[in-house]
């Protein structure tokens, strides 16, 4: 059992997310930042996608009441276990009445929190993920509050390991995100694309899980913003009319009616979750098959990570 004192200002359950919803309107939700999620999920000896926690931009306050191992992994904060710092990217064993404090965010933007066990609240559609506007999964649909109880599935203690420098993501001062022009970049003017790929942008604090938004160069249109809306892909750039990218995230609507300049690569994702308010970001075009490139090698990489995936799954 875990008892939060203090949520922090966001805090949601999140698995791998809820594929095969959109089709009805609802995202996959999960975790932003895949590869941070997933580490800490291995150094507790967790599959995978067991639940654990999203915390954007400070972490929670808790307190366990049965022993369990924690990891901390994502953005930089600092950690105390009772009052003493404690290491992020490493299998942190807590005994009963351990209280644990995930401070601010002094580079990145989301913290995750991975439990031994992985946290047991129900599923929803296939899925322990939060996703907010629908007020659906997670714990009972919204964010943590002081003084929420939640339950972890029973685990032995994991190994005490911990992340090797090469395997955690560098949180850069300005990252250059990988990009698929289109599927609508015919509807911008070329000196609107130069000014897309030119940069930079900036990274406004009414961005959210549902889309980053931006701020930068003027990105023109030929024809107007407006499209026949169509579906919304995960890292999706929509440009409206006043000329400032959106990039969409795994809260995103399933459709949208203004043009796409181009796509995230999914491998780029979670860096551009990492961006935050006031820092800038750069966009670089690639093509499809070095989109492929990047994909196959995010994945070679992210497979030998951590030990490798864990195969048992919790129970449900």
């Amino acid at each position: 059992m875990i008892r939060v004192t203090d949520p922090g200002p966001q805090t949601t359950v999140q698995d791998l997310g809820r594929p095969g919803q959109l089709r009805y309107g609802i995202p996959p939700s999960g975790p932003v930042d895949v590869r941070a999620f997933t580490i800490a999920n291995r150094l507790v000896g967790n599959p995978d996608g067991a639940a654990g926690l999203e915390c954007t931009l400070m972490g929670p306050r808790f307190t366990v009441e049965t022993a369990c191992a924690i990891a901390v992994t994502g953005a930089e904060a600092p950690v105390t276990i009772n009052g003493s710092p404690a290491e992020p990217w490493a299998t942190l064993a807590l005994a009963p009445g351990d209280t644990v404090r995930v401070a601010a965010a002094r580079a990145g933007v989301r913290l995750y929190l991975a439990f031994s066990g992985g946290l047991d609240v129900p599923p929803v559609l296939g899925s322990r993920a939060t996703y907010l506007r629908g007020r659906l999964g997670g714990f009972h649909g919204r964010a943590l509050k002081r003084d929420d109880v939640l339950r972890v599935f029973r685990a032995p203690m994991p190994a005490l390991r911990a992340a090797t420098p090469a395997e955690i993501p560098a949180l850069e001062a300005e990252p250059e995100i990988r990009v698929v022009l289109g599927p609508q970049a015919d509807r911008f003017t070329a000196e609107g694309v130069a000014a897309f790929l030119g940069g930079p942008f900036e990274m406004l604090p009414q961005s959210d899980r549902m889309g980053a938004r931006l701020s930068g160069p003027r990105i023109t249109h030929t024809r107007g913003h407006d499209i026949i809306s169509d579906g919304i892909a995960l890292g999706a750039i929509q440009v409206p009319g006043d000329g400032q990218p959106i990039v969409l995230l795994v809260d995103r609507q399933s459709t949208g009616g203004y043009a796409k300049i181009a796509t995230v690569g999914s491998f780029d994702i979670g860096r551009i979750g990492q961006v935050k308010p006031g820092q800038r970001v750069r966009f670089r075009a690639v093509d499809v098959a070095g989109a492929h490139r990047l994909r196959r090698a995010w994945e070679t990489s992210l497979a030998a990570v951590a030990g490798g995936p864990v195969a048992a799954v919790p129970a449900a």
